[in-house]
């Protein structure tokens, strides 16, 4: 089909007023439409039936009366094809998101809604971030959730594991972090809502970009619920002074033949090839075509219409190399009207083979095309523990400390990343995600002879990379306590994306079992977040040497960072208070030392000089 130039910069979907509601839908091409609206989201007839007027191309109808609580859907038909379909402009759906629901967003906000702020934040590298998924962080049975897969979970105050220690959101709020990042909570094709144990997904199968997720809420058929339940978590997450990021996959859908795009206007928001195929970066079949103009209007709308409804504090990007600079730094204009504190960032990458020009691609080596944006450092990643597309591969922190290695730290310890950048701003520093091996899992499979000492050595030695390098600090949920997913035939889990809850949830007892772990990461996040000298934005004022047997150390400022992969004690000379080592991490003074000093085997050892 044609593909249309034109641009409509009017209302698009359903605005609700308690007089009427009026809907736009553009398609240029079609024949007709008709709107339907339904008084819920599962009987079959109609209560209304309404032919829409074209206008130009944007069909449009006005309903008098308060539909607030209906339900409505678009029949569509082009070039003699006839297709009932689902506004892409839906704000909230009934379950399964066949339908849209029609509603008054202010309806929807919790009490206390209106003192809810975003979470301020000076810069980047100010951030501590710790993704989660929604079902992940309650489905252990043997925690104390009520809720439990649900976005009530995040609201729940004093929920203890069986070892009557404190767990969720109460217990992320204590352990410093300042951001909890979400796997998708948009409305995604592959969790049947309609049942009581829906099958388990990341979410990176988007079907309804602007509607919350029905499987956590705790009713699906109610389209009001999800979208209070959403706004409750992040008044939850307000309280205690965290931000929520809220990950975006607007790079393709779950399917292109039958959804609400191609019934609207049929190959008009996907990419196609040279050959006249559909261009698949993604690795999903499809790519959303985020250079025309009104595909960059809804991803815009859409992330402005979460910023600001559900004053979200920052979006993750999937697969961000499929989408185009210009729409991004568009959008980020936009989204800093609405927050100034917001932070955006993303995978730096795609999926395969895209049709979109390489110049335009929001990938790595054009990071300075998108100054707003960061990106993960997959260098930092595969530096510190070895690449993920070799399990038994190693890195600087469990077993390769070749003269490569050494120089790869440096680089990324002070956000270099080889050059794909000028600002540790834009690096996201990690060394576990959703994605692949845990970090534990990685060391147990590529460090063959270890004991579980080792393993808990090499784990401190990567969160201190992590937290006290410039950059953006990132980690997963339990990374902390040694998070594991353990296959029942033996050996883990480096794909779990469709996986069972037994494989993916947060074992919340092993907080009891490792928390000197757990104390370590949360006095590592104190001593960033005291000393500004770990969260700069640039690149200047650190230095790098060798000890014996070719230990690093750091200097920045009054701190020396002294870290020592080997298994073999290192000795410098040195004044000051020591801050972390091998066992401890705290924002004030562990102890003194004086003259000639020991970093052990494995361990970190930082200094301030008095």
């Amino acid at each position: 089909m044609e593909i249309s130039n034109s641009y409509y910069d009017g209302d698009l979907g359903a605005v609700w007023s308690a007089e009427s509601t009026s809907f736009s839908v553009w398609s240029p091409f079609a024949e007709w439409i008709k709107l339907r609206i339904y008084d819920d989201c599962t009987t079959e007839t109609p209560v209304q039936e309404i032919t829409m007027e074209n206008e130009d191309g944007v069909w449009k109808a006005t309903v008098d009366g308060d539909l607030s609580g209906k339900y409505y859907t678009y029949v569509v038909c082009i070039c003699g094809n006839t297709r009932e379909t689902i506004d892409i402009y839906a704000k909230s759906a009934g379950v399964n998101g066949k339908r849209g629901y029609i509603f008054d967003p202010k309806s929807t906000d919790p009490e206390g809604w209106q003192d809810s702020k975003p979470v301020k934040l000076e810069k980047y590298t100010d951030a501590v971030i710790y993704e989660v998924h929604v079902r992940d962080f309650s489905s252990d049975p043997n925690s104390g959730f009520v809720h439990k897969g649900k976005f009530a979970a995040f609201t729940e105050t004093g929920v203890t594991n069986r070892l009557d220690e404190t767990i969720g959101l109460d217990y992320v709020a204590d352990l410093g972090v300042t951001h909890i990042h979400l796997l998708p909570v948009f409305d995604f094709a592959t969790s049947d809502e309609a049942s009581e144990n829906p099958q388990y997904n990341w979410g990176y199968d988007p079907l309804n970009y602007n509607v919350p997720e029905g499987s956590y809420s705790l009713d699906p058929y109610d389209g009001k619920c999800r979208v209070k339940e959403f706004k409750e978590l992040v008044l939850a997450a307000h309280k205690r002074n965290i931000g929520v990021i809220m990950d975006v996959v607007y790079n393709h859908t779950y399917m292109w033949e039958n959804s609400a795009f191609t019934a609207i206007y049929p190959d008009y928001y996907y990419r196609q090839n040279y050959g006249g195929g559909y261009s698949n970066g993604s690795g999903c079949g499809n790519e959303l075509a985020s250079e025309r103009s009104m595909v960059r209007r809804y991803i815009i709308d859409s992330l402005c219409w979460w910023a600001k409804e559900y004053k979200l504090d920052g979006f993750r990007f999937d697969l961000m190399g499929l989408l185009d600079v210009e729409t991004l730094n568009l959008a980020a204009q936009k989204l800093r009207e609405i927050n100034p504190s917001i932070i955006l960032y993303g995978e730096g990458w795609t999926g395969g083979a895209s049709a979109l020009d390489e110049s335009q691609r929001a990938m790595k080596y054009n990071a300075r095309k998108v100054p707003e944006y960061a990106m993960f450092s997959d260098d930092f990643r595969d530096c510190v523990k070895g690449s993920v597309f070799q399990e038994r591969g190693c890195g600087f922190v469990n077993g390769d400390t070749s003269e490569h290695r050494f120089e790869q730290v440096r680089t990324n310890f002070c956000g270099g990343n080889s050059g794909w950048t000028d600002t540790p701003a834009q690096s996201v520093n990690y060394v576990e995600a959703h994605d692949n091996l845990t970090l534990h899992d990685k060391l147990r499979v590529s460090m063959t002879h270890a004991n579980e000492s080792d393993i808990l050595n090499a784990e401190k030695l990567s969160a201190a990379l992590v937290f006290l390098s410039r950059g953006i600090p990132f980690m997963q949920a339990g990374q902390e306590f040694m998070r594991r997913k353990p296959l029942p035939q033996g050996g883990f889990e480096h794909n779990s994306y469709n996986s069972p809850d037994s494989i993916n949830n947060i074992r919340w007892d092993d907080l009891s079992r490792f928390r000197p772990l757990a104390d370590y990461y949360k006095g590592l996040i104190a001593i960033r977040k005291k000393f500004e000298v770990f969260r700069r934005a640039d690149r200047s004022g650190i230095s790098f040497g060798r000890l014996q047997n070719g230990a690093l150390t750091i200097e920045m400022g009054e701190f020396l960072l002294v870290i020592n992969p080997y298994y073999a004690d290192v000795y410098f000379d040195i004044t000051g208070d020591v801050y972390a080592d091998k066992y401890r991490a705290a924002d004030k003074p562990l102890y003194k030392v004086s003259g000639i000093t020991k970093c052990g085997v494995r361990s970190i050892l930082l200094v301030k000089r008095t």
